[in-house]
Protein backbone atom coordinates (compact mmCIF):
# COMPACT_ATOMS: atom_id res chain seq x y z
CA UNK A 1 0.00 0.00 0.00
CA UNK A 2 3.19 2.39 -0.66
CA UNK A 3 1.89 4.26 -3.65
CA UNK A 4 0.67 7.55 -3.34
CA UNK A 5 -2.74 9.17 -2.39
CA UNK A 6 -4.34 11.44 -5.19
CA UNK A 7 -7.54 12.71 -3.31
CA UNK A 8 -9.99 14.49 -6.07
CA UNK A 9 -12.66 16.83 -3.88
CA UNK A 10 -13.97 20.12 -3.51
CA UNK A 11 -14.26 21.87 -0.15
CA UNK A 12 -18.18 22.16 -0.41
CA UNK A 13 -19.35 18.38 -0.86
CA UNK A 14 -19.02 15.04 0.02
CA UNK A 15 -15.26 14.90 -0.15
CA UNK A 16 -15.24 16.28 3.31
CA UNK A 17 -15.53 12.89 4.82
CA UNK A 18 -12.97 11.29 2.69
CA UNK A 19 -10.68 14.21 4.27
CA UNK A 20 -11.21 13.45 7.30
CA UNK A 21 -11.15 9.56 6.91
CA UNK A 22 -7.69 10.36 5.10
CA UNK A 23 -6.29 12.63 8.03
CA UNK A 24 -7.69 9.55 10.22
CA UNK A 25 -5.10 7.28 8.33
CA UNK A 26 -2.23 9.19 8.62
CA UNK A 27 -0.89 8.62 5.38
CA UNK A 28 0.67 11.04 2.91
CA UNK A 29 -1.90 12.48 -0.16
CA UNK A 30 -2.17 14.95 -2.59
CA UNK A 31 -5.33 16.18 -2.63
CA UNK A 32 -6.62 18.21 -6.57
CA UNK A 33 -9.85 20.49 -6.16
CA UNK A 34 -12.66 20.21 -8.94
CA UNK A 35 -14.43 23.03 -9.55
CA UNK A 36 -18.63 21.77 -10.13
CA UNK A 37 -19.30 22.14 -13.94
CA UNK A 38 -15.78 22.75 -15.06
CA UNK A 39 -12.92 20.26 -13.84
CA UNK A 40 -15.71 17.85 -12.68
CA UNK A 41 -16.57 17.32 -16.19
CA UNK A 42 -13.66 17.21 -18.20
CA UNK A 43 -12.25 14.49 -19.76
CA UNK A 44 -9.70 13.84 -17.13
CA UNK A 45 -11.13 13.51 -14.41
CA UNK A 46 -14.40 11.34 -16.15
CA UNK A 47 -11.65 8.99 -16.94
CA UNK A 48 -11.78 8.67 -12.98
CA UNK A 49 -14.98 8.58 -12.09
CA UNK A 50 -17.55 9.12 -14.97
CA UNK A 51 -20.17 10.34 -12.96
CA UNK A 52 -18.39 13.52 -12.77
CA UNK A 53 -18.57 13.99 -9.29
CA UNK A 54 -16.37 13.69 -6.06
CA UNK A 55 -14.79 12.84 -4.14
CA UNK A 56 -12.65 9.84 -5.32
CA UNK A 57 -9.74 8.64 -4.69
CA UNK A 58 -7.22 6.90 -7.23
CA UNK A 59 -4.08 4.49 -5.24
CA UNK A 60 -1.64 3.29 -7.58
CA UNK A 61 -3.57 1.63 -9.95
CA UNK A 62 -6.90 1.39 -8.15
CA UNK A 63 -9.52 3.56 -8.62
CA UNK A 64 -12.22 4.41 -6.01
CA UNK A 65 -15.59 6.29 -6.00
CA UNK A 66 -18.16 6.57 -3.58
CA UNK A 67 -17.79 8.10 -0.15
CA UNK A 68 -18.39 4.10 1.88
CA UNK A 69 -16.57 2.57 -0.83
CA UNK A 70 -13.98 5.02 -0.19
CA UNK A 71 -13.73 4.80 3.47
CA UNK A 72 -13.89 0.95 3.42
CA UNK A 73 -10.83 0.50 1.05
CA UNK A 74 -8.76 2.76 3.17
CA UNK A 75 -9.69 1.15 7.03
CA UNK A 76 -8.89 -2.27 5.02
CA UNK A 77 -5.67 -0.81 3.18
CA UNK A 78 -4.42 0.60 6.39
CA UNK A 79 -5.03 -1.51 9.29
CA UNK A 80 -2.53 0.21 11.78
CA UNK A 81 -4.60 2.80 11.82
CA UNK A 82 -7.37 0.73 13.50
CA UNK A 83 -10.42 2.30 11.99
CA UNK A 84 -12.43 -1.53 11.38
CA UNK A 85 -12.35 -4.51 13.39
CA UNK A 86 -10.65 -7.21 12.41
CA UNK A 87 -12.00 -9.21 9.48
CA UNK A 88 -14.40 -12.44 11.39
CA UNK A 89 -14.82 -10.45 14.78
CA UNK A 90 -18.43 -10.23 16.27
CA UNK A 91 -17.99 -6.29 15.56
CA UNK A 92 -17.37 -6.81 12.02
CA UNK A 93 -20.95 -7.47 10.88
CA UNK A 94 -22.27 -4.11 12.89
CA UNK A 95 -19.76 -2.10 10.97
CA UNK A 96 -20.84 -3.63 7.68
CA UNK A 97 -24.32 -2.66 9.02
CA UNK A 98 -24.23 0.63 9.79
CA UNK A 99 -22.11 1.99 7.29
CA UNK A 100 -24.20 0.66 4.54
CA UNK A 101 -27.41 1.87 6.02
CA UNK A 102 -26.06 5.21 5.92
CA UNK A 103 -25.17 4.50 2.45
CA UNK A 104 -28.09 3.77 1.24
CA UNK A 105 -31.43 3.98 3.28
CA UNK A 106 -29.94 7.22 5.13
CA UNK A 107 -28.63 8.83 1.86
CA UNK A 108 -31.57 8.17 0.06
CA UNK A 109 -33.84 9.75 2.81
CA UNK A 110 -32.21 12.57 3.34
CA UNK A 111 -31.42 13.39 -0.53
CA UNK A 112 -35.50 12.83 -0.83
CA UNK A 113 -36.27 15.53 2.01
CA UNK A 114 -34.36 17.63 1.00
CA UNK A 115 -35.79 17.77 -2.37
CA UNK A 116 -38.99 17.78 -1.04
CA UNK A 117 -39.95 14.42 -2.41
CA UNK A 118 -42.51 12.11 0.20
CA UNK A 119 -42.86 8.16 -0.56
CA UNK A 120 -46.66 7.47 -0.58
CA UNK A 121 -47.92 5.14 2.22
CA UNK A 122 -48.45 2.78 -0.27
CA UNK A 123 -45.27 2.76 -2.17
CA UNK A 124 -43.15 2.52 1.12
CA UNK A 125 -42.13 -1.08 0.18
CA UNK A 126 -40.27 -0.44 -2.49
CA UNK A 127 -38.42 2.29 -1.24
CA UNK A 128 -34.85 0.85 1.09
CA UNK A 129 -35.47 3.17 3.46
CA UNK A 130 -39.22 2.97 3.90
CA UNK A 131 -40.24 6.42 5.63
CA UNK A 132 -38.37 9.47 6.61
CA UNK A 133 -39.34 8.37 9.99
CA UNK A 134 -38.62 4.93 9.48
CA UNK A 135 -34.82 5.55 9.03
CA UNK A 136 -34.45 7.92 11.46
CA UNK A 137 -35.67 6.17 13.89
CA UNK A 138 -33.83 3.09 13.16
CA UNK A 139 -30.53 5.35 13.21
CA UNK A 140 -31.30 6.87 16.72
CA UNK A 141 -31.50 3.46 18.30
CA UNK A 142 -28.25 2.24 16.34
CA UNK A 143 -26.08 5.20 17.53
CA UNK A 144 -27.34 5.02 21.01
CA UNK A 145 -27.48 1.31 21.97
CA UNK A 146 -23.21 1.44 22.25
CA UNK A 147 -20.85 3.67 22.80
CA UNK A 148 -19.59 3.26 18.84
CA UNK A 149 -21.47 1.54 16.46
CA UNK A 150 -19.11 -0.86 16.08
CA UNK A 151 -18.78 -1.69 19.81
CA UNK A 152 -16.45 0.36 21.70
CA UNK A 153 -14.02 1.66 19.28
CA UNK A 154 -14.28 4.47 16.74
CA UNK A 155 -14.21 3.06 13.43
CA UNK A 156 -14.93 4.05 9.87
CA UNK A 157 -18.86 3.23 10.14
CA UNK A 158 -18.67 6.11 12.88
CA UNK A 159 -17.18 9.05 10.77
CA UNK A 160 -19.48 8.01 7.97
CA UNK A 161 -22.42 8.15 9.91
CA UNK A 162 -22.14 11.00 12.32
CA UNK A 163 -21.39 13.12 9.31
CA UNK A 164 -24.57 12.12 7.53
CA UNK A 165 -26.21 13.18 11.10
CA UNK A 166 -23.72 16.43 11.48
CA UNK A 167 -24.66 17.73 7.90
CA UNK A 168 -28.58 16.66 8.33
CA UNK A 169 -28.70 18.48 11.57
CA UNK A 170 -26.74 21.57 10.22
CA UNK A 171 -28.85 21.66 7.19
CA UNK A 172 -32.65 21.14 8.97
CA UNK A 173 -33.04 17.54 7.38
CA UNK A 174 -32.79 15.70 10.47
CA UNK A 175 -35.10 17.04 13.61
CA UNK A 176 -32.50 17.23 16.55
CA UNK A 177 -32.96 14.11 18.82
CA UNK A 178 -30.84 13.73 22.54
CA UNK A 179 -29.43 10.53 20.83
CA UNK A 180 -28.02 12.48 17.77
CA UNK A 181 -26.86 15.13 19.88
CA UNK A 182 -25.00 12.91 21.93
CA UNK A 183 -23.38 10.81 19.58
CA UNK A 184 -21.71 13.51 17.65
CA UNK A 185 -20.75 15.44 21.05
CA UNK A 186 -18.71 12.16 21.43
CA UNK A 187 -16.96 11.93 17.88
CA UNK A 188 -16.70 15.89 16.59
CA UNK A 189 -13.66 16.39 18.95
CA UNK A 190 -11.45 14.14 17.17
CA UNK A 191 -7.88 15.27 16.16
CA UNK A 192 -8.39 14.36 12.46
CA UNK A 193 -11.73 16.06 12.34
CA UNK A 194 -10.28 19.19 13.24
CA UNK A 195 -7.74 19.17 11.00
CA UNK A 196 -9.81 17.53 8.22
CA UNK A 197 -12.45 20.79 8.64
CA UNK A 198 -9.34 23.08 9.21
CA UNK A 199 -7.99 22.35 5.69
CA UNK A 200 -11.10 22.31 4.02
CA UNK A 201 -12.28 25.59 5.25
CA UNK A 202 -9.52 27.46 3.95
CA UNK A 203 -10.15 26.15 0.32
CA UNK A 204 -13.59 27.03 0.78
CA UNK A 205 -12.74 30.60 1.47
CA UNK A 206 -10.25 30.62 -1.95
Amino acid sequence: MSQPIIFYTNPVSRGRMVRWMLEEVGQPYETQVLGYGTSMKSPEYLAINPMGKVPAIRHGDVVVTEVAAICTYLADGFPEAGLAPPPGSPARGAYYRWLFFAAGPVEAALTNKACGFEVPADKRFMAGFGSFDDAMNVLAHAVSATEYLAGDQFSAADLYVSSQISFGLRFGMITPRPEFSAYWDRIKTRPAAARAAELDDALAKK
